[in-house]
C-alpha cells in the first residue's frame, strides 16, 4: 500500500470513528452532561464562593478571582474531556463495537486518531460553554489575542494529554471497570496544583508536590496569559509537548496489546 493510500485510509477510519463518537455523545444526555456540568460547577463554586480569597495578602493576580480559577477549569476541562472519551473508548470494547472496529479498520491507529479528534470536539463544546458563562459574569481578561491562543492551546493539549492517558488505559484493561484509573491519577495531578492560590502562597508539604508537578507549569502559564504578562510559557509548551509525546506513546502501545487480545 503506497503511503498516501494508507494515509487515506488512517483519515477516513478516523473521521468515522470521530463522527460517531461525537453523535453518541450529543444524542446522549446521560454523556454529554456531565461533561458540561461538572467544570460549570467548579467554576461556579471556585470563582463564586471562593472569590474572597482574592484578599488574601499576597494574591496580586491582576484580572481577579474569577479569571484566576477560568485557567484551572479551563484546563480541567480539556483534561476530562479527554478523560471521558477513555470511557467510552471502554464502553465500546465491552459492547464489542471496537473489537469489529479493530478488524475492519485498515489503519488501526485511525481509530486512536478519531477517538481523540471526539475529545477535542467533546472539550470545544464545553470551553465555549465556560467562555461564555464566564464573560457575561464579568471576568475580566486582559491578554492579547495571541496570548488567549496561547491560552486555549494549551488547554488543547492537556486535552489530548488526558485522552492520550485514558485511551491507553481502556485498550488495555477494555472494561469500564477501569474508570477509576482513567480518572483518578488525573484528578490528583490537577488538584495537587495551586487551584485556589498562586504557588506563591503555598506552604508545607502541598508547596513541594505542587513545585514538582508539571500541571502547576501549564497552569501558571495559562494564568499570566488570560492576564497579559505571559510567564514560563516556553518551559509550559515544553512540559506539555514531552506528556502530549509520551502519552500518544502510551496509547499506541495499548492500542497494539487490545489488538493482540483480538
Amino acid at each position: 500500500m503506497s503511503a498516501t493510500r494508507a494515509s487515506g485510509s488512517t483519515l477516513d477510519v478516523a473521521r468515522g470513528v470521530a463522527w460517531r463518537t461525537v453523535h453518541n455523545v450529543v444524542r446522549t444526555p446521560s454523556l454529554v452532561l456531565p461533561t458540561l456540568m461538572f467544570p460549570l460547577f467548579f467554576l461556579v463554586a471556585f470563582a463564586g464562593g471562593l472569590n474572597q480569597v482574592q484578599n488574601v495578602p499576597g494574591f496580586d493576580f491582576p484580572d481577579g478571582y474569577t479569571a484566576f480559577q477560568f485557567s484551572f477549569v479551563l484546563l480541567q476541562s480539556a483534561a476530562f474531556g479527554g478523560v471521558f472519551t477513555g470511557f467510552g473508548i471502554a464502553r465500546d470494547f465491552e459492547d464489542g463495537f471496537a473489537k469489529r472496529l479493530l478488524l475492519a479498520a485498515p489503519n488501526r491507529r485511525g481509530i486512536v486518531l478519531g477517538y481523540g479528534l471526539a475529545a477535542v470536539v467533546r472539550w470545544a463544546m464545553v470551553a465555549v460553554m465556560l467562555t461564555v458563562i464566564a464573560l457575561v459574569f464579568g471576568m475580566r481578561v486582559s491578554g492579547g489575542p495571541v496570548d488567549i491562543v496561547g491560552l486555549y492551546t494549551l488547554a488543547l493539549l492537556v486535552n489530548v494529554i488526558g485522552f492520550s492517558w485514558s485511551a491507553g488505559i481502556a485498550m488495555r484493561f477494555r472494561t469500564i471497570q477501569a474508570g477509576p484509573l482513567m480518572q483518578m491519577p488525573v484528578f490528583l495531578l490537577l488538584f495537587f496544583a495551586p487551584v485556589y492560590v498562586p504557588l506563591d502562597l503555598l506552604t508545607g508539604w502541598i508547596e513541594a508536590v505542587a513545585t514538582v508537578n508539571p500541571v502547576t507549569y501549564i497552569l501558571e502559564a495559562a494564568r499570566s496569559l488570560i492576564s497579559g504578562d505571559p510567564t514560563g510559557v516556553a518551559l509550559a509548551f515544553a512540559v506539555a509537548a514531552v506528556l502530549v509525546a509520551a502519552f500518544v506513546v502510551w496509547a499506541l502501545r495499548g492500542l497494539r496489546q487490545a489488538e493482540t487480545a483480538g
